[in-house]
């Protein structure tokens, strides 16, 4: 499931994008590596917290932000999910329009039909999901390999795929936020799956599995592509390789599986922000909005869209963490252990505040700082209270003991 949630279209336009802006060796193939990394350590630890805990990322959220609070980043996530569903319905849209030669007139109710139709596999839930990509994976990866084998085939072998120098159209940074923006905002809910993993092993290697190999290489297939053929969109590359008659049932087959987690994820995200059960009415309701995203032109804003979450999500996935391994050292209380959840969680909010103005201000790779930054502020600020009450504590022990001592000295 989860390699077919990686499998996606749009990261291979990502990869694309930085594969034209540099050299493949050794500078592409670092950045892949590194933003590969950066974003599997990242979901690895939410995968680990899913599988341990038992509870959907948004449920975690609930510790780590509060009662009230927790609506931010269910907000936040729902919005990134409905962005990249708006872009895969537009995307099929256009690929079939282009290959079908139709006019324009038919993009519009084809985007409708696709934007609901994608939504029936997560409509049934988990089940319909596995059995879809049960089936996909291998289609996708047979695309996968033919790409690859053509453009090798273009490029006159090995040699010939690494041109001397191309223009930097990006900087390192900016490289690095894309891959890890990829899959940054599906990664951050990963625990909405790995809470059915039957082991940590399970929950962990298949996150890597899938985040490293899966979404690696569709950045690295897409960023080699690239660079042989100087096209940053996949579609043509495509074409260009005779691929897109061929490959096209295999790319809608990629696209609706990563459509039906991604409108999965929304449904869980909007029914704990409405604190409601109805999730097929939720999965209908995302279904409609990343429609009409899809409408308004979703199809020309991926790379922006991917640098904005490679600054705004990491941060919420470094104070979850940071909450369940440093607050609640690794095990969540269970009903009746302890007080309710506050409505607000004023020192998850604030540090994930500090999160991402060190993604958005600090030199260095914003998705990392993010991450790190929200980490270390919440494991400091949540010390702080504790440092105060072991105080207090102390300073009661030594009043009760005074108290006590004169007691027993009057009484004698």
């Amino acid at each position: 499931m989860l390699i077919g949630f990686t499998f996606f279209s749009a990261t291979m336009w990502g990869g694309a994008s930085i594969g034209v802006a540099f050299p493949p060796w050794p500078d592409l193939a670092l950045i892949i590596l590194a933003g590969s990394a950066i974003l599997t350590a990242y979901v690895a630890g939410l995968g680990y917290v899913g599988y341990k805990s038992g509870l959907s990322t948004v449920l975690s959220a609930r510790f780590a932000f509060g009662d009230a609070g927790s609506r931010w980043p269910d907000l936040l996530l729902a919005f990134t999910q409905i962005g990249w569903y708006a872009w895969g319905t537009a995307t099929i849209t256009i690929v079939l329009v282009r290959l079908l030669n139709l006019g324009a007139g038919w993009e519009a109710p084809m985007m409708v039909v696709f934007g609901f139709a994608f939504c029936l596999t997560a409509y049934i839930g988990y089940r319909g999901i596995a059995a879809l990509s049960l089936f996909s994976v291998p289609a996708m990866l047979l695309l996968i390999a033919a790409s690859a084998y053509t453009a090798l085939r273009d490029a006159g072998g090995a040699a010939g795929a690494l041109p001397p120098g191309i223009a930097e159209t990006l900087t390192v940074a900016e490289a690095l936020t894309i891959v890890v923006g990829t899959f940054v905002a599906g990664g951050t809910q990963v625990a909405n799956w790995t809470r059915f993993a039957g082991s940590a092993r399970a929950a962990i290697g298949s996150t890597c599995i899938a985040f490293f190999f899966g979404n690696g290489l569709m950045v690295a297939i897409g960023a080699f592509c690239a660079a042989v053929y100087g096209l940053s969109d996949i579609v043509d590359v495509l074409a260009v390789q005779g691929l897109l008659a061929g490959g096209i049932l295999m790319l809608f087959l990629n696209i609706w599986t990563t459509q039906d987690n991604t409108i999965y994820n929304f449904s869980v995200a909007g029914c704990h922000f409405f604190r409601t059960g109805r999730r097929r009415l939720v999965t209908f309701a995302g279904a409609a909005a990343g429609t009409a995203l899809a409408l308004l032109g979703m199809y020309n804003w991926l790379i922006p869209y991917m640098v904005m979450m490679g600054v705004f999500i990491p941060p919420l996935g470094g104070v979850i963490m940071a909450d369940f391994f440093v607050r609640h050292r690794g095990r969540y209380p269970e009903p009746g252990e302890e007080e309710a959840v506050p409505r607000f969680n004023l020192q998850g909010i604030a540090a994930y505040a500090v999160g991402s103005l060190a993604a958005l201000l600090a030199p260095g790779i914003p998705p990392l700082n993010g991450i790190v930054a929200a980490f270390l502020a919440y494991a400091c600020l949540v010390r702080i209270p504790d440092h105060i009450n072991r105080s207090n504590r102390s300073r009661e022990t030594r009043q009760m003991g005074q108290i006590s001592g004169g007691s027993f000295r009057a009484q004698r």
